[in-house]
């Protein structure tokens, strides 16, 4: 339960620095520090996974509430939750394990324990694991090994994830992913720099995926901030396939922005009438 387990994609560098290379941020390392996301270790020259099996949360959940409205609707997936992101946003609405998770409390588990979870809840309708509340994409390791293990028993993987994450260990990745949920922030650059991540690395994220798996989309609709992109957004889904379900969530006031108002139940209803006009499947959340 203590061995450390040793990350994938990354690099060694002079005077035991490591440059991690699973997100485009391409951390450079020292001796001793973390990655932004928080999850990542150097520890002598070598960086670990040091987030592996490490959870802050876990529920049975219905399947909608991912959300994914049209992947095995009705059932319920066990969802669990690390720490840590590679995203910033100020927004952040489980910023208490996303960003600031110093005091989170945390439980070791290993895959065998999590599988025998998963199967255990089969009678309960559960079809598999959805890696979600934080960014599941930096705890890589534990999702790529809990996915093949999930694949080898005939359950569900499920992704709910910002879609930050370089080609090559997406690449890897996908073939035992059978849904993802992929945040799509706004349709703008001023929106994705607030966020400290890249508009196009999602998108080439979200048209991989598609080729692959199950597919559905969320945008957290923030006052003020991305409520102009809804119609570029509802567009560039549409050139994919118009059938794709868009998930519209509702903000309400955490962390930086917690002196905001919430998104009003006019607004919503506005982004999915514009939303609408180019999909078929748009959906209000957090209502």
């Amino acid at each position: 339960m203590d061995e450390k387990v040793v990350a994938k994609y990354w690099k060694s560098k002079e005077s035991n620095f490591v440059e991690c290379v699973l997100c485009p941020h391409t951390c450079i390392i020292p001796q001793g520090g973390k990655g932004r996301c928080g999850a990542r270790t150097n520890i002598d020259g070598v960086l670990y996974a040091s987030s592996f099996g490490l959870l802050t949360s876990y529920a049975l959940d219905p399947i909608e509430k991912k959300p994914l409205y049209k992947f095995h609707s009705g059932s319920k997936i066990v969802s669990v939750g690390s720490y840590g992101c590679n995203f910033n946003c100020p927004f952040c609405q489980n910023y208490l394990i996303s960003l600031e998770y110093q005091s989170a409390r945390l439980e070791k588990v290993t895959e065998d324990i999590l599988m025998n979870v998963a199967v255990q809840s089969i009678e309960d309708g559960n079809i598999g694991i959805a890696f979600t509340y934080n960014e599941p994409l930096i705890g890589y390791e534990f999702v790529l090994s809990c996915s093949k293990r999930l694949k080898e028993i005939g359950m569900k993987s499920v992704l709910v994830t910002n879609g930050f994450i370089n080609p090559s260990p997406l690449k890897e990745l996908l073939p035992y992913v059978d849904a993802m949920n992929i945040d799509i922030k706004g349709f703008n650059s001023d929106m994705y720099k607030k966020v400290e991540g890249t508009l196009k690395t999602v998108l080439k994220t979200v048209e991989r995926a598609y080729e692959t798996c199950h597919v559905e989309l969320t945008t957290l609709v923030v006052p003020g901030q991305n409520e102009n992109d809804i119609q570029e957004i509802a567009k560039w889904i549409a050139s994919i396939d118009k059938n794709i379900p868009y998930h519209l969530s509702r903000f309400f006031p955490r962390y930086e922005y917690s002196s905001y108002e919430p998104t009003t139940i006019d607004s919503m209803y506005n982004a999915k009438q514009i939303a609408e006009q180019y999909l078929t499947e748009v959906h209000l959340g957090n209502m």
